[in-house]
């Protein structure tokens, strides 16, 4: 049964808000996102922020969150079709290759990390999405006899952020090394 036609605009006006935060937050920054800039850009008036999300730093944590969980799903399948560490490593960094740390997805995770250190219900969810790639890869590395697995998964996941923070400021730094250094991480 389909759903009424109000639900289904509101369903279309939720969606709205969160793709215009996901692209608002790395054009404008996380604290220059208002009620009024974000209802502008999803063709919505004001009202309807509030109507859908009980504040605006909420619109911005479920968007922001939603997009961070796209990402981390997006290595999933790289991971599936790997067959030794070393292998899982270059394509980890693979799915991150795409990004220059001045795109609009770096920026997003960029100020969500900032936005992070002062905003608790965000800091968790960064957290659990975190953990969850941690426990997933750490779990994988761990069938294949990776000493300290998850341990190393942390590393590896903070250095890839790492990297992308600097690629941001030095876009020709790292080059063919980094895989290399990586790999010994996994051995």
């Amino acid at each position: 049964m389909a759903g009424s036609p109000a639900a289904e605009r509101g369903q279309i006006a939720r969606r709205r808000l969160l793709e215009a935060a996901v692209a608002l937050v790395p054009e404008l920054g996380w604290s220059a996102v208002s009620t009024r800039i974000l209802a502008e850009r999803a063709g919505v008036t004001p009202s309807v922020v509030h109507y859908h999300f009980p504040s605006l730093q909420a619109l911005l944590i479920e968007a922001v969150l939603g997009a961070m969980r796209e990402v981390a799903v997006a290595f999933e399948p790289a991971l599936e079709a790997a067959g030794t560490p070393e292998a899982a490593v270059d394509a980890l960094l693979a799915s991150v290759g795409e990004y220059t740390g001045t795109d609009p997805m770096s920026l997003l995770f960029a100020e969500a990390y900032l936005a992070a250190t002062r905003e608790d219900t965000l800091r968790q969810g960064i957290r659990e999405i975190l953990t969850g790639l941690r426990t997933r890869f750490g779990g994988w590395l761990a069938e294949r006899g990776v000493t300290d697995a998850e341990a190393t998964a942390e590393v590896l996941f903070a250095t890839v952020d790492g990297l992308l923070l600097h690629r941001a400021l030095e876009p020709e730094s790292g080059g063919g090394v980094i895989p290399a250094v990586l790999h010994r991480l996994v051995r």
